[in-house]
């Protein structure tokens, strides 16, 4: 279900300049042969210029999103409705919490539950609904939270299938996580200190002994509320989860909904989503931080009037014929093929494009194509293939959920260029190893406001490299490469959390230095030394 200044550039097909200065606006600069470097940096800008170039005014170069409703690519881009009721919506005083029992009420007409809240996002929400679920909106609780020592219930009990990096919205308000993997294992769990239940909805929550109509029919035994996380899926009217015997359920609003990014819903019982409030600024304790403002929350109820009035199967349509223009552009491009997967599911719900080739002949990778399209110009956001391919297979999958009108033929056409004289890429074998890495390496890692020591347990064999990544708190395997003094070393944990690591350095005798990539939390340096006793 998540990334600069600017100049441009006309696109150039082989054989002359693609006539696109009429695209909706979007200004079309001179014509580059294909393969040059990516756009310069643009000159430093006076300040900020409210308009069309106000990002560019401020160096940020914005781009056309043709993969989905990614925070990092900040979510979608809100419909006029919405717009124009944010705009309204600050030139007034209001009274939060007469405007929070307004828009709860009409939350409640709109949607069929029972009430309604909007919230600073989907994972605000979820925070918002476990503290209800843990204090009932008794403030003598709130107050303590996150410490929840001497409170009568503080557990939250999650299926396995639904631990995710977005659960820690749950666990931020304190509670302990209780696992579970089976039915059985979900019936021993429930006791008196259970206080709700989390669900991530998806496929995983549609079908099993652990699918969420059982795990409601399960919990109402007990009088457990379950909570439901379905931040990026459809808003159902009535809703399918609450319908299920979930009491509560939360959505994004900057994604489906196409309402403000910081924004969000949480639709259920109506004492339960009460308590939320409650605990939800702009009163004092510890999710006053989350604040929702004036403009933010009624442009999310103009979002959710507006999904009431949207075709969204009309919507489907439109998607999908913009794939088949792009379809069609690259059709011509010999070993290229593409295939539509039709929409399927709740969550992220549209046509998805899938171009492929074979690499050995066309001499680059979908990795090489998606990296040259984000830098160069028109800038374009777009995966890599993902799922199965084949050994030699690869190519790129695009999703138009979040394009805008125009951006089609943007695509269509910029992909026709780059696959027709593709960057190639160039696998040579790795050189001889300048070095036995083999041993245990004390890595210092310099963040960007501490420092850390971690470990690697290497074993190398010829240049490939396994082991133990021991971190601050938790171990994991590592995978990597040395290629004559080179050398990567990878490591991946996940469990409710994520935490993505890249070595990249050289290697002098016992010691190496070099970048870390940190995956989503950036970059950092490091330096590591090997350990007399374990060298090989």
């Amino acid at each position: 279900m998540s990334a600069s200044g600017i100049t441009r550039r006309e696109l150039v097909q082989r054989g002359g300049l693609l006539a696109l200065p009429a695209l909706l606006g979007r200004r079309v600069a001179s014509a580059e042969p294909f393969g040059a470097t990516a756009a310069p940096a643009p000159p430093a800008l006076p300040g900020l210029r409210i308009g069309p170039e106000m990002y560019q005014s401020i160096g940020v170069r914005p781009f056309v999103n043709a993969r989905g409703t990614y925070t990092i690519l900040t979510g979608s881009c809100m419909l006029p409705e919405p717009r124009a009721a944010m705009d309204a919506a600050s030139r007034h005083y209001v009274h939060l919490d007469e405007l929070a029992e307004a828009i709860g009420k009409r939350l409640a007409e709109l949607t069929q539950a029972e009430w309604g809240m909007i919230s600073t996002g989907c994972a605000a929400a979820l925070t918002h609904a476990t503290a209800a679920c843990v204090t009932g909106g008794n403030p003598d609780l709130h107050v303590r939270v996150p410490d929840l020592r001497g409170f009568p219930r503080d557990e939250c009990i999650i299926p396995k299938h639904s631990r995710n990096v977005y659960d820690a919205a749950v666990r931020a308000v304190g509670v302990k996580v209780v696992e579970v993997e089976t039915a059985e294992e979900l019936e021993a769990a429930f006791g008196p200190r259970t206080a709700l239940v989390y669900i991530l909805a998806g496929p995983n929550a549609d079908e099993g002994p652990l699918r969420t109509q059982a795990i409601c029919e399960a919990a109402r035994k007990r009088g457990v509320p379950v909570l439901v996380d379905a931040a990026a899926e459809v808003l159902t009217v009535p809703n399918v989860h609450l319908q299920l015997g979930a009491d509560l359920v939360g959505y994004s609003g900057g994604k489906c909904l196409r309402g403000p990014q910081a924004a969000g819903l949480l639709l259920g019982r109506k004492d339960l989503v009460k308590a939320a409030w409650v605990g939800s600024a702009p009163h004092h304790g510890f999710a006053r931080g989350y604040k929702v403002g004036k403009e933010e929350a009624m442009a999310m109820l103009a979002a959710v009037e507006a999904w009431t009035k949207r075709d969204y199967e009309a919507e489907i349509r439109t998607w999908a014929s913009w794939v088949d223009t792009i379809a069609k552009r690259i059709a011509p491009i010999g070993g290229v093929t593409t295939s539509v997967v039709p929409p399927e599911g709740l969550s992220n719900r549209m046509p998805v494009l899938q171009i492929r080739w074979d690499k050995s002949k066309l001499g680059t990778t979908g990795e090489a194509v998606a990296k040259l399209l984000f830098e160069s110009e028109p800038r374009i956001s777009l995966f890599p293939a993902r799922g199965r391919t084949g050994p030699d297979e690869t190519g790129l999958n695009i999703g138009p959920y979040m394009m805008a009108p125009g951006d089609e033929r943007v695509v269509a056409e910029r992909l026709f260029v780059v696959l027709s004289n593709p960057p190639k890429v160039e696998e040579k074998p790795p050189a001889a190893p300048a070095a036995d890495l083999t041993g245990t390496w004390d890595v210092r890692i310099q963040y960007a406001a501490s420092t850390s020591t971690h470990r690697l347990h290497v074993r190398q064999r010829g240049n490939d490299l396994d082991g133990v990544h021991q971190g601050d708190f938790e171990s994991r395997d590592l995978r990597g490469t040395i290629d004559g003094d080179a050398v990567q070393v990878r490591s991946h944990w996940e469990h409710g959390d994520s935490l993505s690591y890249t070595f990249t350095g050289t290697v002098a005798g016992d010691e190496m230095t070099g970048g870390l990539n940190l995956g989503e939390y950036l970059d950092a340096r490091f330096s590591a030394r090997r350990r007399a006793s374990g060298r090989a």
